[in-house]
């Protein structure tokens, strides 16, 4: 039986159909138009179903349910987005409710750091393994925790938020994570140093042609990140850590390495070797996968 997957960003739309099995038998990607605000993304929705369903060579019959990864906190209980943290106008909009009668099958509705985790630890880099650690990388920072192939959910509203762990800056300013080690906090930070706004992947790019500025200032943003992780390690010690998102595909040299050496150096000693920290493996369609996965769970 197959579901559709879907996942709403703060930069990107992508709708996917899939049997919860890592393969996908079509992929639909947009991008948000962030001042066209929920009601164009709604829009956007409406008119890649039919579209994503010919293309697949399928009918509505064909799917038993809907999925959805949503880039913001989510309440179980009503279904209901809490808020978004990038587009405004989310605030307690019945976003499972509103898929269902679009698509016209049951939908279950999830954060989209938590889902895009339990399809790594289902289909990716954590297969096997538990408990599994989730971060996203991207216009901000989320996390999820899987445990036996189950997202932790704490009391309904969500767990797992490193993004939102305070840290202080490098000028002693207390901020929280995402604002110092995100894509968008690092294009701000680019912007006080080189006088311009650079995208993330520009900072990456500069870095590896031997720019100082770019280097020291990625240095930065890991050595907070580290901090955030070492935090995780001493609360959870989970298995493994699956970092994705955009900022993630910086890779090995520019992100990994020095990450892993600043979390070895002031980890909590008891635990220190026992979590590794790798990339994830299912690429931008993550989201969908989890989606999928998540809708093959409650649904089924």
């Amino acid at each position: 039986m197959y579901y559709l997957g879907i996942e709403i960003g703060g930069t990107k739309l992508q709708l996917g159909i899939g049997a919860d099995d890592g393969q996908l038998a079509a992929l639909w990607r947009g991008s948000v138009d962030v001042a066209a605000g929920p009601e164009g993304i709604r829009r956007q929705i409406t008119a890649a179903v039919p579209e994503l369903l010919a293309k697949a060579g399928m009918d509505r019959a064909q799917l038993k349910g809907v999925g959805i990864g949503f880039g913001g906190p989510v309440d179980d209980a009503t279904h209901k987005v809490i808020k978004s943290h990038q587009i405004e106008g989310w605030d307690n909009f019945p976003l499972a409710d509103w898929i269902a009668d679009v698509v016209g099958l049951p939908a279950a509705l999830g954060n989209d750091a938590d889902v895009a985790g339990l399809a790594e630890a289902l289909h990716g880099a954590g297969k096997g393994l538990s408990p599994i650690f989730y971060i996203t990388i991207g216009s901000g920072i989320g996390g999820g925790l899987i445990i036996h192939g189950e997202i932790y959910r704490g009391v309904g509203r969500g767990a797992a938020e490193i993004g939102h762990l305070h840290v202080e800056d490098q000028q002693g300013r207390r901020l929280i994570l995402e604002e110092v080690a995100s894509g968008w906090g690092i294009s701000r930070r680019a912007e006080e140093v080189f006088g311009r706004r650079l995208t993330a992947g520009e900072v990456a790019a500069a870095t590896q042609q031997g720019d100082a500025r770019a280097a020291a200032l990625l240095n930065q943003a890991w050595d907070r990140l580290a901090e955030g992780i070492c935090h995780v390690i001493a609360l959870l010690c989970p298995r493994r850590i699956i970092m994705g998102g955009g900022v993630s595909l910086m890779g090995e040299q520019v992100l990994f390495a020095p990450l892993r050496k600043l979390v070895a150096e002031r980890v909590f000693k008891p635990f220190a070797g026992l979590t590794d920290i790798v990339p994830a493996a299912l690429g931008e369609e993550v989201v969908v996968h989890g989606a999928i996965a998540l809708a093959r769970k409650k649904l089924a």
